[in-house]
């Protein structure tokens, strides 16, 4: 059950958190693993862990944000593997502000990354994964159907995700290749610890306890429970899944009264 022995997986933004949790998890089910990522140290070390435990896994630098560089990596990949089973669109990031307080360089930056990212990987991958099919994950958020309070680029970003998954989907089937993509609420990451301590210097536990109780479950996702879920959707298991939306969300978007 949810063997990845022989598949090639390219994980973006696997230096961290969910993308982290992710890559480990499907090299310890037995893919060999490429990781796509600016973060160079964060990403190194998530390698180097997958490599020392026996698995495989390969950094590449590269800002998903660039087609350039995100097509060089997808053919150095094909070069070394020949094929492409699973990508998982996992790179983003985020932004606080209303419509109001949200300048067209936050709106571009995040568009960028969060939207023309995923379109970079997918347009440079799908090529070589229409001769035998394969599975696409990209990840969105809650933020994409449940209105939140001052996100608003992050959400606009996540529900273009949402729209480019269905249309994926829809386009590929002929091609038997997959396109689902998971919507997370709060996760508990670096980057909220980040968060916390840039914004709420000296209440972070108070605001940590806060942010995790807006979830009806009473707490945070874990990183590794969003990349139980990823296996599977991108396991030959899920074979009879495509075009779907996945919350994974304490509750939060049917809940929350």
């Amino acid at each position: 059950m949810l063997d990845l022995n022989n598949k090639t997986s390219i994980i973006t933004g696997g230096g961290s958190g969910i993308g982290k949790a992710i890559s480990i998890l499907f090299a310890k089910q037995g893919s060999d693993v490429y990781i796509l990522d600016v973060d160079e140290a964060g990403a190194r070390a998530t390698a180097e862990e997958i490599n020392s435990g026996n698995g495989r896994a390969t950094f590449i630098k590269c800002n998903v944000a660039s087609a350039e560089e995100t097509s060089a990596a997808i053919n150095n990949i094909v070069a070394e593997r020949s094929t492409i089973d699973i990508i998982v669109n996992n790179a983003g990031i985020a932004h606080v502000g209303t419509i109001e307080t949200t300048n067209e360089s936050d709106f571009e930056r995040l568009f960028s990354v969060n939207v023309k990212g995923m379109f970079h990987v997918a347009k440079a991958a799908i090529p070589f994964m229409k001769e035998k099919g394969g599975s696409i994950l990209n990840m969105a958020s809650i933020a994409s159907t449940v209105g939140i309070p001052d996100r608003f680029a992050y959400s606009m970003t996540k529900g273009a995700v949402v729209g480019m998954t269905l249309s994926i989907a829809k386009d590929y089937l002929s091609y038997n290749i997959r396109c689902n993509c998971i919507s997370p609420a709060r996760v508990h990451t670096p980057f909220v610890d980040g968060f916390l301590s840039k914004n709420y210097p000296g209440r972070e536990e108070e605001m940590f306890k806060k942010l995790s109780a807006t979830q009806p479950i009473g707490r945070m996702g874990r990183p590794d429970e969003i990349a139980y879920l990823a296996l599977y959707l991108c396991s030959d298991e899920a074979s009879f899944i495509t075009g779907c939306d996945y919350p994974i969300d304490g509750g939060f978007s049917k809940l929350n009264n």
